[in-house]
């Protein structure tokens, strides 16, 4: 499935599921990660093309506005999710970009059940409820039969270092 046109490849969950069971029942493998996407850069960029070569379409979840604010804070996201939406959408490793209101992609993973949920380094999907690494989506993919693969992180870029980098060149 290629589409073009990136306005088309932002879609609701409902078109989401259309699209991808009709994937699925031509032997495509999808793959799904999900995250803010705030100020992309280099380590989301490089993050995104290596979750894509795991399989056939590559769906990226997008924390909406609210759900990031009571994950990264309330100065996040810097960057509305309808603007964020169409950014990711361009990047041509993205077949398909779907936002959610919740904290974790738990909801999102149980109903698109990809084949392949793919996270960074920061994560440890053996690793407890509150432990350091923990990834609640986890247990959701080994419910039905997918793959978790958890992806290398590319140190000194992240939004965080970014924004303190910014912030400290701008404020001297």
């Amino acid at each position: 499935m290629i589409i073009a046109n990136t306005d088309a490849k932002i879609a609701t969950h409902e078109q989401a599921a259309h699209l991808l069971a009709g994937a699925r029942d031509e032997g495509h493998v999808v793959v799904l990660t999900n995250g803010v996407f705030d100020l992309l850069h280099l380590g989301h960029v490089r993050y995104l093309q290596e979750a894509r070569t795991l399989g056939d379409l590559l769906v990226v979840g997008l924390n909406d506005d609210q759900s990031t604010r009571r994950i990264k804070g309330r100065a996040r996201p810097l960057v509305p999710l309808d603007e964020r939406a169409v950014v990711v959408a361009a990047l041509e490793c993205v077949d398909l970009v779907v936002s959610f209101g919740e904290d974790t992609a738990e909801a999102l993973v149980t109903e698109l059940q990809p084949d392949v949920y793919v996270k960074g380094g920061d994560y440890n999907p053996r690793a407890a409820p509150g432990q350091k690494g923990f990834l609640p989506e986890a247990a959701c993919v080994a419910r039905y039969g997918g793959r978790v693969v958890i992806l290398s992180y590319l140190p000194g870029h992240s939004t965080s270092t970014l924004v303190h980098l910014i912030v400290s060149r701008y404020t001297k």
